[in-house]
Parts: structure tokens; C-alpha cells; sequence
């Protein structure tokens, strides 16, 4: 009985671990996204100082 609960608990643990890291791995991507679209429009406008 206590094996089967603690297998339970682990198989959880690492169902929302694989969870988490699908939900961090797309925060990076918008992020990363976000970031390109600011250093296109600072280019357009002139505001990265580069020439």
C-alpha cells in the first residue's frame, strides 16, 4: 500500500514537472518574440545607435 501511494505521488511529481517546463519553455518564446519586435522597431526609428 505504501509503495503503490508512493509510486502515485512520484508519477504526479513528474507529470507537473514535464508540465512546468512546457510552460517556461513558451514564457521564453514570447519573450524572445517580444524582444526581436522592440529591436525592430528601435532599428526603424534609430534608437539602437547602430549605423
Amino acid at each position: 500500500m505504501k509503495r503503490t501511494i508512493f509510486l502515485l505521488m512520484l508519477s504526479a511529481f513528474f507529470a507537473g514537472s514535464l508540465a512546468a517546463c512546457n510552460t517556461v519553455k513558451g514564457a521564453g518564446q514570447d519573450v524572445q518574440k517580444v524582444g526581436g519586435k522592440m529591436e525592430e522597431s528601435a532599428e526603424k526609428t534609430g534608437g539602437t545607435g547602430t549605423k
